[in-house]
């Protein structure tokens, strides 16, 4: 057996004992969250060990910055652990940190050590993941928009894009190195050097090389890997010796899979796919996931937990919650566990808000994903399997080092088990899916279970999309299960014994089999169990249906008492572990602390609950969101509260349209008139697009020029020709992007590049025709602005990221003409400031070019006195944007977390019938999204708290632009809950600057 070196500290490496021990450590204790104590990484070809302790990561993605509101990291965090989750995987995004080469901020909302000290504080692993590049479907991959600029290719060697990584790196490095478990500093325990990159070139190699060494130079002492994109075999550590591969400067080799498809083109579910085997049951060599890196545990740094959604789709996030939900989860994640895949992280476990101009073309502004926790922070019935896997997991350490045992043949061949076995400690794990596991019949079998503690003839049934992972010869505590046709939950030691919550699926038998010395003494609490003693092989055979709660007492027979609660799959669920305390009834328990006799709970009730405790005997007092609960003893040996927890009162919201709305125009660069003497002029600049104009056009690429995200005016001055009658540009605008276009005033239209495609069509050319008044020899004015709905991302590593954004080329022509038959001096303006943002609080990412933007109409405290009253019943369409305010007070209880959006028109549609219009919502101040009437699907908004207050004054303002054409104007506005419930945690307003003249 070939062991990694020790990371972080010089010791001795150790390996799972081989006799049970009913004190080990599970994965919660192996956190050590709060103590700061250097720990020693190594690992094998089967798990991560912590000071000699296995661990297998169950972990899930979360990106802070898709969540402008740090103290709801910690909501996420928690509600992560309460799921299950021991590790959080987090993206960081290099352009969200830099405006501008050699610039950069870690403040406020920027802040990386505070989510990842949150992540320490909460008991979390943290896998950081930290570029140059990382994709997650935002502009650029997450490269900052200086950088497209670059003439060298990025994600190469070349000296420019080295040195701009430099920067970045070392800042970002020095974040992660302050918050290693190998230094006691913090909880990070795997690093993450490059993302997807499936190029392997001289130049990449070198560049790889870099990579690592920079990180080590950097202070990461935590192993190292990259993401290999679908399996490649790509950047396995040296000395893998598998034909095929690609070996680079790892410790780890990590891959990334999104099987199972995706929903159909109308939103619903398509049939579910068959589960991959990347691991021991695989085909093996380069392309078969774990196998192509032997010598370390299977690891998969991507696993889909949802998918992502894109501009013109009917909506798929909450269809894809279901076709990769309940029981997707419970085949797709089973298997990767039968795999012996012990590095598991789920794209996404709570995917946010994509908002202001973060977003890529492919995606809109909510990045929902589908995921366990939907974008309003709510747990979907996903996040609570999640939980019970990820239970199980914690509780069952052996599973931490299993290797394939001897073949299964059920007697049902549409049946399927995988048979693993850990042979240090004698137990043995039961896969059970479909054959093949996509099918969804319902199937009844018997499969042979032969361990060293006999054999037997195991019943049991499997039932649409699921699996089963049933444990057998396992040493429960201090019980030995024989075998169970029921899950286990978690298990736990209690007081002077054990629990233990076993589930199965509503209905169906269940039995569990037990050995002990002699003949134990049962009792029956709750629920109709039968028991039978076989004295020769000293089998104690519980037989019981899967029916809401039934509880057990088990004392005598040479072993410790046992508690044996078992439950249907959905009364499971309502049971949450925290260490050595298991609770029952509410809908979130997020922590728990004792003192003096007294266990204190915090957590959230999404409608009357009831409350009961199993905790250890010395408390006598439950305290809930710090009041005190009056309970009473159970038979159980628990603690059971006498009346229910209260659920969220009803909250009221205002009336958006009964406000007092402001309203005025929003183009004044359309006029002719207008003073563009301080715009820069479009000559003397070399930008690094990939797509350029024709020679001898000037360089309209508005990156050049220091603007890189949203709106872009271009205001252009020609001598007009009797004979040129066509004005043709040609324009990049991302994903839904569009442009319009004025001439000496008079708007000529608009174009829009398509929606409505996964990989949407990001440049386009527009032609426009002249008016025959306009066509005369004066010199005529263009007025043009660009949308710009984000740049490409890197995915193939072939600088697609450097398209141009806003005009490539523009010519005027006419019959018989030559094309660029008269120059146009162009000027152009983007946000204000450029790189040079003037809101460094919310970001460059929160403003484009729009005139209002630029004078500060979003802002709280702008003085619109002298605005028209507007009427929000009949809003009028203009050509080019116009600007809406209103502000709102708030008042909801302070004792419940309430989640607010903001509706545009029907929402159960996902397109505006005959409607042709787009807004951008800012709240306080901040960039909240985008809403495209004719594209869609997005037409509720997150907002999430800390950018509303929910306690105080809000403003709103909406740029609403449009063709100008009857009925293209904006639709009726509404505040909406999304979700309330009775908890939460404190959420402060993000600090960010009002209106300074």
């Amino acid at each position: 057996m070939r062991f990694a070196p020790v990371l972080g500290l010089m010791a001795t490496l150790l390996t799972t004992p081989a006799v049970a021990d009913p004190a080990r450590l599970d994965a919660r204790s192996a956190v050590a969250a709060k103590t700061p104590r250097a720990r020693a990484i190594a690992w094998d070809k089967y798990s991560l060990k912590v000071d000699g302790q296995r661990v297998f990561s169950w972990g899930g993605e979360f990106h802070p910055f898709r969540v402008p509101s740090p103290d709801l990291w910690r909501d996420i965090l928690q509600k992560m652990k309460a799921s299950g989750y021991n590790t959080v995987a987090v993206y960081f995004d290099w352009g969200y940190h830099s405006p501008k080469q050699g610039v950069y901020d870690f403040s406020g909302v920027r802040d990386m050590d505070r989510v990842l000290t949150m992540a320490q504080e909460e008991g979390l692993y943290v896998i950081t993941r930290a570029g140059p590049y990382v994709n997650a479907e935002l502009t650029r991959g997450g490269f900052p928009g200086w950088l497209v600029n670059q003439q060298a290719r990025a994600r190469t060697d070349a000296p420019e894009y080295l040195q701009a990584a430099d920067e970045w790196l070392s800042r970002i490095n020095a974040v992660v190195a302050r918050h290693q478990l190998t230094t006691g500093q913090g909880t990070v325990i795997a690093h993450q050097i490059e993302n997807e990159l499936d190029v392997v070139g001289p130049a990449q190699q070198r560049y790889m090389q870099w990579l690592a060494d920079k990180a080590r130079a950097d202070g990461i002492t935590v192993p190292i890997f990259h993401n290999d994109k679908g399996r490649n075999g790509y950047w396995v550590p040296k000395g893998s010796n598998v034909p095929g591969t690609v070996e680079g400067p790892t410790d780890l080799y990590a891959f990334d899979g999104y099987p199972g498809g995706n929903c159909k083109v109308d939103s619903t579910p398509s049939s579910p796919g068959v589960a991959p085997d990347w691991g021991i049951y695989g085909p093996g060599g380069a392309k078969g996931g774990a196998s192509a890196s032997p010598n370390t545990p299977g690891f998969l740094a991507e696993f889909g937990g949802g998918w992502f959604d894109y501009w013109g789709s009917n909506g798929d996030y909450d269809c894809t919650a279901i076709h990769r939900g309940v029981g997707y989860q419970r085949v797709f994640y089973a298997t990767n566990i039968a795999n012996g895949i012990t590095l598991q992280s789920f794209y996404m476990t709570y995917g946010g808000t994509s908002w202001g101009w973060l977003p890529a073309p492919v995606v809109f502004t909510s990045y929902d994903y589908g995921s366990a926790i939907d974008e309003a922070r709510g747990l979907r019935d996903k996040a609570r399997v999640m939980k019970q896997m990820g239970e199980f997991v914690a509780a069952v350490p052996d599973l931490t080092r299993m290797d394939k045992g001897e073949a299964i043949v059920p007697s049902n061949d549409k049946v399927r088990v995988y048979h693993n076995v850990n042979a240090e400690t004698g137990s043995h794990l039961y896969v059970v899916v479909h054959n093949p596991s996509s099918a969804t019949g319902d199937e009844t079998f018997t499969f042979a279970v032969k361990t060293r503690d006999g054999q037997y003839l195991v019943p049991s049934r499997i039932k649409g999309q699921d699996s089963k992972m049933l444990m057998a010869s396992y040493d429960l505590g201090g019980q030995r299960l024989v075998y169970s046709t029921s899950e286990i939950q978690t298990h736990l030691k209690w007081n002077d014994g054990d629990l233990a919550l076993l589930y199965g699926r509503a209905g169906e038998a269940g039995e569990t089999v037990l050995r002990y010395a002699s003949a134990p003494k049962i009792e029956v609490i709750e629920g109709d169990v039968q028991s039978a003693f076989d004295a020769a092989r000293g089998d104690l055979k519980l037989t019981y249906a899967h029916k809401g709660l039934a509880r057990v007492r088990i004392s005598g027979g040479g072993r410790s008492p046992l508690t044996l609660l078992l439950a249907d799959a959905e009364t499971g669920q309502t049971f949450w572990r925290r260490d050595d305390v298991l609770v029952r009834g509410p809908g979130l328990v997020r922590g728990e602390a004792a003192k003096g006799g007294v266990l204190s709970l915090t957590g959230d009730t999404e409608t009357d609950s009831p409350l009961e405790v199993f905790a250890p005997k010395a408390v006598t007092a439950i305290r809930w969101n710090g009041a005190k609960v009056a309970t009473k003893p159970t038979a159980s040996g628990s603690l059971l509260a006498e009346r229910p927890l209260p659920g969220p009162a009803a909250i009221t919201l205002p009336d958006l349209a009964k406000l007092d709305w402001k309203t005025a125009p929003g183009s004044p660069e359309a006029d002719p008139k207008f003073d563009d003497s301080a715009w820069m002029r479009t000559e003397g600049r070399r930008g690094g697009s990939t797509v350029r104009g024709p020679t001898g056009q000037p360089t309209l690429d508005m990156s050049a020029y220091g603007f890189h995200n949203g709106d872009v005016w271009y205001r252009g001055r020609y001598h007009g020709r009797a004979d040129i009658d066509t004005l043709t540009l040609h324009y990049g605008g991302g994903g839904a992007g569009m442009l319009q276009v004025w001439l000496d005033g008079r708007f000529l239209g608009q174009h829009e590049l398509d929606g409505g495609l996964p990989r949407p069509i990001t440049t386009g050319v527009a032609t426009f025709k002249l008016p025959e008044n306009l066509r005369g020899t004066d010199e005529h004015v263009l007025s043009v602005m660009v949308r710009d709905n984000g740049h490409n991302w890197d995915l193939d590593a072939d600088d697609f990221h450097k398209e141009a954004r806003g005009l490539v080329s523009s010519s005027l022509s006419g019959p018989g003409t030559y094309s660029f038959a008269a120059p146009i001096a162009w000027k152009i303006q983007g946000n204000k400031g450029g790189e040079d943002i003037e809101d460094p609080v919310r970001g460059d990412a929160n403003n484009g070019g729009q005139y209002g933007e630029r004078e500060g109409w979003h802002l709280p405290g702008f003085p619109d006195a002298a605005w028209a009253k507007a009427d929000m019943a009949d809003t009028k369409p203009y050509a080019g944007t116009t600007w809406y305010r209103a502000s709102f007070d708030l008042a909801l209880p302070k004792d419940q977390d309430t989640t607010l959006g903001l509706s545009i028109g029907d929402p159960a549609l996902p397109r505006s019938p005959n409607k042709r219009y787009r807004v951008l919502i800012f709240v306080n101040g901040w960039n909240m999204g985008q809403f495209i009437a004719n594209v869609g699907p997005q037409r509720t908004f997150v907002l999430p708290s800390g950018i509303v207050d929910p306690h105080g004054k809000n403003t709103l303002a909406l740029a609403v632009t449009s063709d100008g054409a009857p009925g293209d104007a904006l639709e009726a506005v509404k505040l909406v809950n999304l979700r309330t419930v009775r908890g939460g945690i404190p959420v402060a307003r993000v600090p960010a600057p009002d209106f300074k003249p």
